[in-house]
């Protein structure tokens, strides 16, 4: 449904943003919300600088998407339907931006916000709007609403002061002014002492403003919701006398309460300009007792000063309702606005569990901590890595002895070759042009039982046999009743006469530095018994890591619970993971540096069925 002449905004009002102005916006969609509209004020932002996408803003509770476009053409064609433009450019760029918008022919309204804009082109944007029959508001304006329906970027400010103002729902007067800042005062003034706004409108404060005071006191007047219309204007400038002709001409029959501010000037001994461009009096009718005089002398109700504002709009107000032209309604409920979940944690008002703990380390304070400990006192220590992965892992400060067995288990399991799955994987990857994380992965997504999980499962079942009581051969016999392979026993290449080094390194080292050696003791007697069977079902490296890991537990004080736990979450594999990622980004780099092409079997490496 097409909206009559004089009414700029309805309940149906959509608008395109100039400018990512985030707070404005999202001001403008919570007093959607207040005024229960149905759809949200803004369709579209144009951010000329930015990339297109979409802002996410909040309709009520409802987090709604916003298309954000580079021009105004391009969203006025994709949103036809938004008929005001909120331009937040600068002065450096509100004239261009401003005649792009007017040359759409689906824009009837602009609210240009920019200060400073040249008085030649405020001219040039007046007439161009006037011969094609839109409105400018502005320039330098906060803008305007209309209470129930609609409103531009700030006016009217907070969500308090808009339902403190009664801005929520539509009243029955019609209010235009010049000052943004006198404009949001006068909406409260209105509300105290009448049913409230119907329309509000700051035209701005230059010189040569896109719409005059007369402009919308005459859409007021046309307006049949608008029962009696109420004015701000001010010292400086000729705008008010065309009021004055109006009144003089019949064209404006509805009751006007109007002030000029200003008066105080003449106590100065020269003109004064105030903060506005166009608040100064350069002759006699320019100043507001002038203006003041002449007003009340063509028949509209100006008060003896400002502090009679609110009285003059009273009295006027209950005379029409006791003509019975304006009627009382109820007051509609004020739909509560959600609190924003920031600003409702910045007041205590709600708390929120955490989505995420972390108990090993903290990074908000001025230094890092690792378990509480500052970084600096980490390196200052020489804790090692052995020292930190006890502080992130295990949540103590490890023992030396602990912290080398620990960084003795990653330089050992670091490298098997490149024929083992892990690193051949990561070779494979690598040759076929992957990234490294991706090479690695590919490699490490291959660690389990059969390749690198044997340390977990070592521990755990001779740990389980030793704390069950069992002799070494009754866990063999048990294991084999099973039909379970024993974890951590047998090797492809060493055997008793060939013995891997890496396990005799950590067995002397168990038995030089741990205070007991219970498990790995227990361990080299079920080899006793596995090498008597075949010479190669030897205790392992990965067996004989876990094993030792266990003996490190209890020589470091950790109870029978507490190994539980670590044995049970996989403490101990990840060692092998910690080791083993280290071999395979050295056979990315080898591959890498060697820049040899995709991985290819030769024929002859294939068996075909």
């Amino acid at each position: 449904m097409t909206k009559p002449s004089y009414d700029l905004f309805d309940r149906n009002t959509t608008s395109i943003v100039y400018g990512m102005q985030t707070a404005a916006i999202q001001r403008m969609l919570d007093f959607d919300h207040l005024c229960q509209r149905d759809t949200p004020s803004v369709a579209a932002i144009v951010n000329p600088t930015g990339e297109e996408g979409y802002h996410r803003a909040f309709f009520g509770k409802q987090e709604v998407l916003i298309p954000i476009y580079r021009t105004v053409a391009e969203a006025a064609h994709a949103h036809p339907a938004a008929d005001v433009v909120v331009n937040f450019a600068s002065f450096r760029s509100a004239f261009a931006t401003t005649m792009e918008a007017l040359a759409e022919p689906t824009i009837r309204t602009v609210g240009v916000i920019a200060e400073g804009v040249p008085e030649r082109q405020a001219r040039i944007l007046a007439a161009k709007s006037r011969e094609l029959g839109k409105v400018i508001i502005g320039p330098a304006t906060v803008g305007g609403l209309g209470a129930g329906t609609f409103k531009i970027g700030n006016t009217g400010g907070t969500p308090d002061s808009i339902i403190a103002s009664k801005l929520h729902r539509p009243g029955s007067v019609g209010y235009v002014g010049k000052s943004g800042g006198l404009s949001n005062e006068t909406f409260n003034i209105v509300a105290q002492n009448s049913d409230g706004i119907y329309e509000g409108i700051a035209i701005g404060g230059d010189a040569y403003p896109g719409s005059t005071l007369l402009d919308h006191l005459l859409r007021f007047e046309a307006n049949p919701k608008i029962k009696m219309m109420v004015c701000l204007g001010e010292l400086g400038g000729m705008d008010e006398y065309e009021i004055v002709d109006a009144l003089k001409g019949g064209r404006l029959t509805k009751p006007l309460v109007v002030w000029v501010s200003g008066t105080c000037a003449k106590l100065f001994p020269t003109s004064v300009q105030f903060g506005h461009a166009g608040a100064k009096a350069d002759t006699g009718k320019e100043t507001a007792d002038a203006k003041n005089a002449a007003l009340r002398e063509a028949g509209a109700i100006v008060p003896e000063s400002f502090d009679d504002y609110g009285e003059k709009i009273k009295s006027t107000f209950d005379k029409l309702v006791a003509e019975g032209q304006i009627v009382a309604f109820e007051e509609p409920a004020v739909p509560e606005l959600p609190t924003d979940y920031a600003a409702a944690m910045k007041q205590g008002l709600i708390r929120k569990p955490a989505n995420f703990i972390s108990s090993i380390s903290d990074d908000r304070g001025e230094e890092l901590t690792y378990n509480k400990i500052p970084i600096t006192e980490v390196i200052g220590q020489e804790m090692g890595i052995g020292g930190v992965i006890g502080l992130l892992w295990f949540k103590r400060e490890l023992p030396g002895f602990a912290r080398r067995f620990i960084e003795l288990g990653i330089m050992l399991t670091a490298d098997h070759g490149p024929a083992v799955s892990g690193a051949h994987n990561a070779i494979v990857a690598a040759r076929a042009g992957k990234d490294l994380i991706s090479s690695v992965v590919s490699g490490m997504l291959t660690i389990g039982p059969r390749f690198g999980g044997a340390i977990d499962d070592a521990a755990r079942y001779f740990k389980d046999a030793l704390d069950r009581g069992l002799m070494p051969q009754q866990f063999v016999d048990e294991m084999k009743d099973k039909g379970v392979l024993i974890p951590g026993i047998g090797h492809r290449i060493k055997s008793v006469q060939n013995p891997d080094m890496r396990v005799t390194l950590l067995k002397d080292f168990a038995h030089a530095n741990f205070s007991a050696t219970d498990l790995l003791d227990f361990a080299l007697a079920v080899e006793q018994i596995t090498t008597a069977k075949r010479n190669n079902l030897i205790l392992n490296v990965d067996g004989c890591i876990g094993i030792c890991f266990v003996d490190m537990l209890r020589s470091c004080g950790y109870d029978a619970a507490e190994i539980q736990d670590i044995v049970d979450l996989g403490y101990l594999n990840g060692i092998f993971v910690l080791g083993r990622s280290i071999g395979m980004m050295g056979h990315y780099f080898d591959q890498k540096r060697l820049k040899q092409g995709l991985y290819r079997h030769p024929w002859d490496d294939i068996l075909y069925l």
